[in-house]
């Protein structure tokens, strides 16, 4: 980490974390936040890191974005039987034990790094436990039963911030945090997603631009299934630092799900653990850039829990703290070995890498594939709103 003073890096963790736990054989178990944090400390990236343990969000706090009903149903829900409603007790969101209080753990997670990002203690900082990005304000969704993201911009646009980006690099559309922000021209929120036909929710269209006042501070890109990382970092290249330029935020906030590898069983991108590595470096390069190094970095989804999350978070730590991880390192004998004691048929990586290349051409304003017609859609959709011109790709 920087010695110079306000350029720290804060993360936030504590084993708190893991009482979010959604039972049985759900795809979010807590399981891969416990082997995230035991990768990154035995590869040394957490040295001398002094973890920030959050205190659970207050209900006003979690009312930013939600209504005061939806709390109390959540409240009362592991004791009201099989029908309490907003989105609760379904295969997707089942009902557990001390929900609220879980829940608004992740939320106070997410705070508590946009604290310490809002009160110049830090530059950057990184809570893994949060990214809850589906939570609507009256419903739970897609794993979430409160949106953290949303919160934490919510507060930030009350703590001196005028101007906020956020980024979604999950497989599944943030529409969460894009519904919360939709009529607000303060908050620039960008989703790249599989393609909506084809993945929950449906939602994430380039024709999703934002409500009156606010269009084109909604940018959706929607990406054909089996995008690799090149083509994902193509698109990505065409669309989101020209439109982060004209934006102007003062801030960067970052959801980082890694359910977009080709590993994960709940979607069909391909990325790899390389890809996500390129990603964060590409966060941070942007925030260093733009928002002069502000930039609130979040987890999200990723449901191959042993091969895939654990590592491609452990790079996301490194890189919020300036720690880059070799990807030729090996992992580590005494992480593979508790690992494989938690699934001993389910064979392991050996290194931090899946062995890719991440080199992509860039877009070049034409639209011979499907993923070059994604990007074509989107700059023509939004672009426009924002003074740059869709078919230049010097914009």
């Amino acid at each position: 980490m920087g010695a110079e003073t306000g350029r720290e890096a804060a993360v936030v963790w504590d084993e708190s974390f893991l009482s979010y736990d959604l039972g049985g054989d759900h795809p979010l178990n807590p399981v891969r936040l416990d082997l995230t944090v035991r990768l990154a400390s035995a590869l040394g990236v957490l040295d001398g890191v002094d973890l920030i343990a959050p205190l659970p969000a207050t209900d006003a706090e979690i009312e930013r974005v939600h209504e005061p009903s939806y709390l109390s149903a959540v409240q009362a829900a592991p004791l009201a039987g099989w029908d309490v409603g907003h989105g609760l007790g379904t295969a997707d969101n089942p009902v557990f034990d001390r929900m609220h209080e879980a829940s608004a753990l992740v939320v106070g997670g997410s705070l508590a790094a946009a604290r310490k990002i809002a009160s110049g203690a830090a530059k950057r900082a990184v809570s893994i436990a949060g990214g809850l990005h589906h939570a609507m304000r009256d419903h739970a969704a897609g794993f979430c039963v409160y949106n953290d993201c949303s919160v934490a911009i919510s507060w930030l646009l009350d703590n001196g911030f005028d101007r906020i980006a956020y980024i979604d690099s999950d497989v599944h559309h943030g529409d969460g945090v894009q519904d919360a922000f939709y009529d607000d021209p303060r908050v620039l929120t960008v989703s790249l997603h599989q393609n909506p036909l084809s993945l929950w929710p449906g939602t994430g269209r380039p024709s999703e631009l934002g409500g009156k006042g606010a269009e084109g501070t909604a940018v959706n890109v929607a990406l054909p299934p089996g995008t690799r990382d090149p083509d994902w970092l193509r698109a990505f290249h065409a669309v989101v630092p020209s439109l982060l330029k004209a934006f102007h935020p003062q801030l960067l906030v970052t959801q980082c799900g890694v359910d977009t590898h080709h590993e994960d069983p709940l979607a069909d991108l391909a990325l790899t653990v390389d890809g996500h590595r390129e990603i964060y470096r590409t966060f941070r390069s942007l925030a260093e850039e733009i928002t002069g190094g502000r930039w609130l970095a979040l987890g999200g989804g990723g449901y191959e829990l042993l091969r895939v999350v654990p590592r491609s978070w452990t790079h996301l730590l490194a890189t919020v703290l300036d720690r880059d991880v070799d990807p030729d390192t090996r992992l580590p004998a005494d992480w593979i070995a508790h690992a494989s004691g938690r699934a001993p048929d389910w064979p392991l990586p050996s290194t931090m890498s899946d062995g890719a290349d991440v080199a992509f051409e860039p877009w070049g304003g034409d639209a011979h594939s499907p993923l070059d017609a994604a990007v074509r859609d989107t700059r023509r959709a939004v672009f426009p709103l924002h003074g740059l011109d869709p078919d230049d790709p010097r914009d």
